[in-house]
This record gives structure tokens, C-alpha cells and sequence, in this order.
């Protein structure tokens, strides 16, 4: 007879050095220490800190959390952070991994205007990805919406899988405002699936980032996947806790963000007894 076993991947735990805003990148590293979470993503933006790679080593030496992926400065607001030219900031953000020790890079498709950009991003993530052990992520984006009207802000396809990439993040909230079925989404990835954005959402016309649980996104089913298929990539926390009433209860927030994680990572399976 079989009897069931808990299996548990290799895949790590990580925070969001945005799951902390409007509170600091420093921040972020010490929540991540005090709840028990395996490291941080870092999100480089407008704090100085998520720029500084020696900070962000002394940060990491001192609270004794690695930095597993660092996210490049793809958002609007980050138009002008490392330069503003998008394959200096690539290039940027593969130095800061290679040194810092993080194993991936997530980047998003191309705005819809930079026009060059999106022209050479697929050609050019793949001549990037050889030079480096670095992995170049790219994740799945939305369409935009305004009330009846919907825009297509991405470029080649918010939808990544349509392209050729070595490696895709795939980011639940994302695939709730894009309304798309997120089980669908990691088929297509198959193997190339190599990091994952945990968070939830209700299909709204915005990007929620709720914790996981809280949404119609199936963040439970998509671990469980994993578990089962011995992901080895990183499992990131990445939601919007700006709403917290306090320091307190957005740490509560990523307390329970991670517990939800690490138990749908845990997978039951069924081994012949010896």
C-alpha cells in the first residue's frame, strides 16, 4: 500500500522589496529576517537604496537575507532610474545580480511606444541570456482598461507566452487583471516557467497585488503545481499593503502571505510503503 509523504520543492520563499511601500527598501530586508521569509527581491525604483548595490550587500550581510532576484526599473515611474535608455538598464541590472549573487532578473515587455526597444526585446533578452548564468525573466503583463475602453501598453504581447523566451515570471495579479486563466498561462510556460509574483486579485481594471487567498486567483492550485513538479525557481511575495493602518498590521499581512506559501508548497504524495 502507498501512504502519503509531504514532498517539498527546492523552490524558495522570497519578499518583494515592494510588498513593504511606502516604507523603505531597508525595510523590506528586516521584515523578511524577523518572519522567517528565505530572501528578498529587489525592486529598483526610486529609493536610492534599491539602486545601491553596496547598500543593498550591506543590507543583506547584516540581516543575513540574500537577495535572490533583483527586478529592473521597468515601471513608469522608473523611466529615469539607471539611465533612460531600457538596455542600459538591463545591463545594469544583470551586473547588480552577478554581483550580489541573485540568480534572476525580471523584466517586463516593452512599453507599447518605445518602439526600437520593442522591436529588438526578444532577439535581444535571448543575446543577453547567454552571456550571463543570470536568468532573464519576462512577465506576463495586462491590457489596460478605462471603464469601457481597453489599450494595449505592451509590446511584442502583454501576453508573454506568445513570444520566445528562455525563462517567464508569471505574476498572478497580472493574470487576474488580464482576466486570463493563470493554469493555462503556466502550461504554456511548461519548463520555462522560472520565477513566480504571488499575489491575488479580483479581475478588477487594476493591478491589486492582494495577499494570496484574499482574490479569485488560484494561488493555491499554482503551488501545489509546483510542488508537485519540483519547481526550482523562486516564489516571490510581491503585494500592495500601502493600505496597512500600521507598521503592525502590514507585517501581519506578509506573516500570513508567507504562511499561505509555504503550505500550498508542501504537496501530499503517495510513495509505496517499503
Amino acid at each position: 500500500m502507498a501512504e502519503p509523504v509531504v514532498r517539498i520543492p527546492d523552490a524558495k520563499v522570497a519578499l518583494s522589496t515592494a510588498s513593504v511601500y511606502p516604507e523603505s527598501t531597508a525595510t523590506a530586508f528586516e521584515i523578511a529576517a524577523r518572519l522567517g521569509y528565505d530572501g528578498v527581491e529587489v525592486m529598483v525604483w526610486t529609493d536610492p537604496v534599491s539602486q545601491d548595490i553596496e547598500a543593498l550587500r550591506r543590507l543583506s550581510d547584516y540581516h543575513q537575507v540574500p537577495i535572490l532576484a533583483i527586478h529592473a526599473p521597468c515601471l513608469l515611474i522608473t523611466q529615469r532610474v539607471w539611465s533612460t535608455d531600457p538596455w542600459t538598464k538591463l545591463q545594469r541590472a544583470q551586473s547588480a545580480a552577478e554581483k550580489l549573487g541573485a540568480s534572476t532578473v525580471v523584466v517586463h515587455p516593452p512599453f507599447r511606444w518605445q518602439r526600437q526597444y520593442a522591436r529588438d526585446f526578444v532577439t535581444g533578452i535571448w543575446r543577453m541570456a547567454n552571456e550571463t548564468d543570470v536568468r532573464f525573466a519576462v512577465e506576463n503583463m495586462y491590457p489596460w482598461r478605462y471603464r469601457d475602453r481597453e489599450m494595449l501598453a505592451y509590446a511584442p504581447d502583454w501576453d508573454v507566452t506568445k513570444d520566445d523566451y528562455r525563462h517567464f515570471t508569471i505574476d498572478l495579479s497580472h493574470t487576474a487583471t488580464a482576466r486570463t486563466d493563470a493554469l493555462q498561462m503556466i502550461d504554456r510556460m511548461s519548463d520555462r516557467l522560472g520565477h513566480v509574483h504571488l499575489a491575488d486579485g479580483n479581475g478588477s481594471n487594476k493591478d491589486e497585488h492582494l495577499v494570496p487567498g484574499r482574490g479569485t486567483q488560484p494561488c493555491a492550485e499554482l503551488l501545489e503545481r509546483l510542488a508537485l513538479s519540483g519547481f526550482d525557481g523562486h516564489v516571490v511575495i510581491e503585494v500592495n499593503t500601502r493600505r496597512a493602518m500600521s507598521s503592525a498590521e502590514r507585517e501581519a499581512d506578509l506573516a500570513e502571505a508567507l504562511a499561505f506559501t509555504r503550505l500550498h508548497l508542501a504537496s501530499a504524495v503517495r510513495v509505496p510503503r517499503s
